[in-house]
């Protein structure tokens, strides 16, 4: 479908708005100029009617004389007998009379009646100059609509060069580059238009960013568990390794295998979150069994490691419109992070008040870190090569799994010493 531009549209549009304008002024101007033009000419009657009446008594041969220039003017002259009687013009002198008036309007022409005498006038004779005023408010009119036109087509031409200049911005970025601006001048609206644009780049090149860091950091995990299985691998295959030494690769193959499956779970996890199809069955939820039934799988894992479980539970069932499946993904996914981080002799504590919070006795997290523990692989690009790190996407899928059930979810400093995660539900 082929669309008409923007200098089109409003120079149709100041077109329109002029034509209407003019119209109106047109018509305005065209009444109160003929009415003016009326009045005029029915004065000027008027003052030639009481100069002939005057002038009755001079005699047959200035009557004549009289009468001839009227003529000349376009003025018809009847003359009233004595017995009322009318000679030259009698139908328009008489429907003025029989108005009992001294003057006024017959159809198209004027009358102006005196003592012996009447004067008969057509309007459109006595209004020429009134006409030819139209004429000219007409001619005036049409220039205004010209100019109207020309402004109008300027007008769309500079509003338009900036949206195109956006426009071509726009494309280009689709094609990969993000070094390009739109211009941010014009009138307001086109300018915030190119700001928008330019936020949209910055926008896309931070995420593109992220994205290859993201990238970096994935393949740099995935390459770690996968030497380690090829190594292994091979070192059996060869016969180099045996005896007594095969259940340790064995496991260790295993764990590197498990820490990939776990990798390419979250990420898949992470990735599903943004389609239609993600499921998320709402119904009504006893917190306390599902923060119950977690406690009791971590409780031992914190065991084996030698760190602290404690379990926080209220007094009373708390019941809540989520999903049970998912939450318990969120709340394994905090706990791995914490037992992850702590280390043994400190605590990692489940808590179930009016909110769901998951604390440490880790090392913790700085101010910066807090705002930005959800981002993709922003914690395990900064502390990869001090700390055990995950997969560098937990917290975000646990982010938009709490987003999903309609959510929040903050991170700050525990006062065990580490970082809590506190997880509200509405």
């Amino acid at each position: 479908m082929r669309r008409t531009s923007l200098a089109f549209r409003i120079t149709a549009l100041c077109l329109a708005v002029a034509g209407v304008a003019v119209v109106v002024a047109g018509l305005v101007s065209a009444r109160l100029v003929l009415t003016a033009s009326r009045e005029a000419a029915r004065q000027a009657l008027a003052d030639q009617a009481d100069v002939v009446a005057g002038q009755l008594d001079a005699g047959r041969a200035g009557r004549m004389r009289v009468v001839e220039v009227l003529r000349g003017q376009g003025i018809a002259v009847v003359l009233i007998g004595p017995d009322g009687g009318l000679a030259g013009e009698p139908r328009a002198v008489r429907a003025v009379r029989d108005a009992g008036g001294r003057s006024g309007l017959a159809g198209t022409r004027l009358v102006e009646v005196r003592d012996g005498i009447a004067l008969v006038q057509e309007t459109a004779t006595g209004n020429g100059p009134g006409y030819r005023l139209v004429r000219n408010i007409a001619f005036a009119l049409g220039v205004g609509l010209l100019v109207a036109a020309v402004a109008g087509l300027l007008l769309g031409k500079l509003v338009a060069r900036p949206l195109r200049q956006t426009a071509a911005v726009a494309r280009t970025m689709s094609g990969g580059r993000r070094d390009l601006r739109a211009p941010e001048h014009g009138p307001a609206e086109v300018a915030e238009v190119g700001g928008a644009v330019n936020a949209l780049a910055d926008a896309l090149a931070r995420s593109e960013a992220r994205q290859r860091e993201f990238l970096l950091s994935v393949s740099h995990e995935l390459r770690t568990p996968l030497t380690a299985v090829s190594g292994f691998a091979e070192s059996l295959a060869d016969g180099v390794v045996s005896g007594p030494e095969v259940p340790a690769v064995g496991r260790t193959i295993s764990a590197e295998a498990h820490r990939l499956d776990r990798l390419v779970t979250d990420l898949l996890d992470l990735a599903r979150l943004g389609a239609d199809d993600f499921r998320v069955d709402l119904a009504p939820v006893d917190l306390t069994e599902v923060v119950s039934a977690a406690a009791e799988v971590w409780r031992a894992r914190c065991a084996a490691k030698g760190v602290e479980f404690r379990l926080e539970l209220p007094a009373h069932p708390t019941v809540r419109t989520t999903d049970a499946r998912r939450l318990r993904q969120v709340l394994d996914g905090l706990l791995e992070n914490a037992l992850r981080l702590t280390p043994a002799g400190r605590p990692v504590v489940l808590a179930l008040h009016d909110v769901l919070q998951v604390r440490d006795g880790g090392p913790g997290l700085s101010e910066e870190d807090y705002r930005v523990a959800f981002r993709k692989g922003a914690l395990h690009a900064k502390y990869e090569r001090s700390r055990p790190v995950g997969t560098g996407v937990g917290l975000a899928l646990v982010h938009g799994l709490v987003t999903r059930l309609g959510g929040t979810i903050e991170a700050g400093p525990a006062p065990e010493g580490g970082a809590v995660f506190t997880v509200r539900l509405p």
